[in-house]
């Protein structure tokens, strides 16, 4: 995969328990969860979405850092294995592992590659009332929201709010 659809796919998995209208929801339960698996090229069966619920959990909880264990990314990872294909344009490494362990294999793969090469990038939303993540390509490396137009925009209005209050 490359950097773009590493990305992609982990803000995908990360994502996939919006908070909407003030309610906690969990996108790898709603009818069409399947077919979103299979969007992101798994087989969208209930083992597939398990392992990707584990990993998206634990995932949440190590970018917060709440946690440090790292015993489900272990385990997604157990049955795969990255099996060299060598061409005349140079090595590419190539993921093998069972039809429903595959997603949640690349989905640890993507967040231990954007991690290494975009060291605290990855982070939740500052909206503390948002329960998604973002990966900031700013130059300063001071991104905030995982929306400009829906969180930014709430958080500025709030805090042009309690200044016009007097509150701070």
């Amino acid at each position: 995969m490359t950097g773009t659809e590493d990305e992609d796919l982990l803000l995908a998995v990360v994502n996939s328990a919006p908070v909407i209208g003030g309610r906690p929801t969990d996108g790898l339960d709603a009818p069409n969860a399947a077919d979103w698996a299979r969007s992101l090229g798994g087989s969208g069966t209930d083992a597939e979405r398990e392992r990707l619920r584990e990993v998206r959990d634990t995932l949440h909880r190590l970018i917060r850092g709440t946690c440090e264990d790292v015993t489900p990314l272990t385990s997604a990872l157990a049955r795969a294995r990255l099996r060299p294909a060598v061409s005349p344009a140079g090595v590419d490494w190539r993921l093998e592992a069972p039809p429903d362990a595959a997603l949640a294999a690349r989905t640890v793969l993507a967040w231990s590659r954007v991690t290494t090469e975009l060291p605290h990038r990855l982070r939740p939303c500052a909206n503390p009332e948002c329960n998604l993540f973002l990966i900031d390509h700013s130059r300063p490396g001071t991104a905030r929201w995982c929306s400009m137009a829906t969180c930014g925009n709430r958080m500025k209005a709030r805090a042009h709010a309690r200044k016009g209050r007097g509150e701070g």
